[in-house]
């Protein structure tokens, strides 16, 4: 679930900061850049585990501050595929169930990889499975706060780095009228909310098979 990665990194030192020792300055300043943030193709960086070599320190004209060049090993959260994980569910939409595990929320299961045959109660907002037994079925349902183990089938990387306006947000070129910047040009805020937030790392869940699922269902 946890791994250690290799990075190398230049870092920056206030003038501020040149009374403490260099160590203790870069693991500071490390673990604001990188702590709790999600790096593309590695995973949520959790803390800074070790500094295994620092390069020379320079200052720069116009800058105060020391640059030095750092490598260093991150514990990352990054699972790896058909680990078995066990979490909480945060809720239920028809996209599937969400899954917490405390520090991490970005975990869903789809309807493709519960028990089947599975249900959707769209009035409760609940997943259920129809469980078959000899006095006939009984809706097990997936509600908010259980504890489930599931499987890791899949992770998706999305680059969330700020990109430049396209085309179509930069405006009617010159000679347009006012009826054409009206047409084009967005309220203050509105551009925002019509775009939806992705999250950078989700992991994608499976308790299709025996022993998945809600720990209750196996330990009652």
């Amino acid at each position: 679930m946890f791994v250690l990665v290799e990075m190398v990194d230049t870092v920056r030192i206030p003038p501020w900061s040149f009374h403490r020792q260099l160590n203790d300055a870069i693991a500071e300043e490390l673990n604001k850049k990188l702590a709790n943030k999600v790096v593309y193709n590695v995973g949520l960086c959790i803390c800074l585990y070790d500094i295994t070599k620092l390069e020379d320190s320079y200052i720069f004209p116009g800058d105060g501050a020391s640059h030095t060049k750092v490598h260093f090993r991150y514990v990352v959260f990054h699972p790896f595929l058909d680990e078995i994980l066990v979490g909480k569910i945060k809720g239920c939409s028809a996209e599937g169930v969400h899954v917490s595990l405390g520090f991490f929320d970005d975990i869903i299961i789809p309807p493709e990889s519960l028990q089947q045959p599975a249900k959707f109660d769209e009035a409760e907002q609940v997943w259920m499975w129809e469980y078959e037994t000899d006095e006939g079925a009984h809706d097990l349902y997936m509600d908010q706060g259980e504890e489930i183990r599931f499987r890791v089938v899949d992770e998706v990387f999305i680059d969330t780095s700020p990109t430049g306006p396209s085309a179509e947000k930069e405006g009617p070129g010159v000679g347009a009228g006012a009826g054409a910047a009206a047409a084009t040009a967005l309220p203050a805020g509105v551009e925002d909310s019509v775009q939806q937030k992705e999250a950078p790392y989700t992991l994608i869940g499976s308790v299709s098979e025996p022993g998945l699922g809600l720990l209750s269902w196996w330990n009652s």
